[in-house]
């Protein structure tokens, strides 16, 4: 006679901050910020002669004689700084309340007593991905043990098919908006390069003029290349940084889940050695 088997219950979702999707209003954002800054600050007077001298030497001053690749870098920098606050938040909720190896070395030593009421009172209180993957599994690892009809392969495999799910359910939190600042590492320097190319040719367009009435162009040509190369260097560095740095926290999540499903599987197999 057939078994009807039950399907497994959705797992739950963290909650709290889970991240921005619409992430093309943070760049939108970013670029009236950016534009703001460059006309406001950087083109204010104090930086910049009603002749349109950089008055001594002025640092913002001169970047601002960076031309108008100068915003466009900007509004990368800022989309950088502003997707790395949001990472940071929404990475904190998934990592959960409390210390995350030590969560999951307690998770372990609960099963490892067969002490099921325990890793659900630590899940609760941990809250975030690993504790709603493992409260998941935990939850199946029960209806399994409730289950008759089924072989000890198939209760396993059922385990690890709801912590595989509850984890897929987490990782666009984990992940969201990394492609972009991934995207930003290559196109700052790109950007960088595009201005620089612009203000050479801007100098070497004043020197091939000749004559000294055109030091100032080729002065300001090579302002601008030198401006755009550090601009887009700057970017690129901290986009790099902010990339590595939340690849790796996602890295130990992912290890984390994998080493408790691992532990959950292999409990089940060794407390139920006797079934068929």
């Amino acid at each position: 006679m057939a078994t009807t088997q039950k399907a497994a219950a959705p797992a739950k979702k963290s909650t709290g901050f889970q991240g921005i999707k619409a992430a093309f209003w943070i760049i939108v954002v970013c670029f009236i910020l950016a534009v703001c800054f460059f006309k406001f600050f950087l083109g204010n007077s104090d930086h910049i002669a009603e002749n349109g001298e950089v008055i001594d030497g002025n640092i913002w001053g001169t970047i601002y004689k960076g031309g108008i690749v100068v915003p466009v870098i900007i509004t990368l920098l800022f989309t950088v700084i502003a997707l790395s606050i949001e990472r940071w938040l929404a990475l904190n909720t998934a990592f959960g309340k409390g210390k995350l190896p030590k969560f999951v070395a307690n998770i372990k030593a609960a099963l490892n007593a067969n002490d099921f009421v325990k890793a659900q009172q630590l899940c609760d209180a941990q809250r975030g991905t690993v504790a709603n993957v493992v409260g998941a599994s935990l939850k199946t690892y029960k209806e399994m043990e409730a289950t008759a009809g089924m072989k000890k392969e198939q209760k396993i495999a059922r385990i690890q098919q709801a912590h595989e799910e509850a984890t897929q359910l987490e990782m666009p939190t984990l992940t969201m908006n990394m492609p972009i600042i991934a995207t930003i590492v290559t196109l700052g320097t790109l950007t960088a390069l595009f201005g620089t190319v612009v203000g050479m040719i801007r100098s070497f367009a004043a020197l091939a003029a000749g004559g000294g009435a055109d030091s100032q162009a080729l002065s300001l040509g090579i302002s601008e290349a030198l401006v755009n190369t550090a601009s887009g260097i700057l970017t690129s560095w901290v986009a790099v940084v902010a990339y590595n740095y939340y690849t790796n926290k996602i890295d130990k999540l992912t290890f984390a889940l994998d080493e408790v499903g691992y532990s959950i599987a292999q409990t089940y197999e060794a407390n139920h050695a006797e079934e068929a």
